[in-house]
């Protein structure tokens, strides 16, 4: 299943206990690009602890993903960009 989802719903089902509130700041951490202090990971359980490192890797290849996205985007622009210049005509 993918990490990020079962994240949100363990936050959502459950929002005011501890692990609850450590995914949430994780999250917002790994958006913002703000600290985040790892050792609130070990006070998880297991089960949390394996999630949040999917969540960790899973975050990591998305924002890979997003990058690659951008950079083609970028890429076909400027190709559009050459096409319609009067030097390519």
């Amino acid at each position: 299943m993918n990490a990020i989802k079962e994240a949100k719903k363990r936050i959502t089902r459950e929002p005011f206990t501890p692990a609850a509130k450590t995914f949430a700041d994780l999250v917002l951490s790994l958006e913002s690009s703000t600290p985040f202090q790892l050792e609130r990971l070990y006070d998880l359980g297991l089960d949390d602890f394996d999630l949040a490192l999917q969540v960790l890797k899973q975050w990591r290849l998305d924002r890979y993903y997003a990058g690659k996205a951008k950079l083609y985007d970028f890429a076909l622009q400027l190709r559009q960009l050459d096409e319609q210049s009067p030097a390519a005509a």
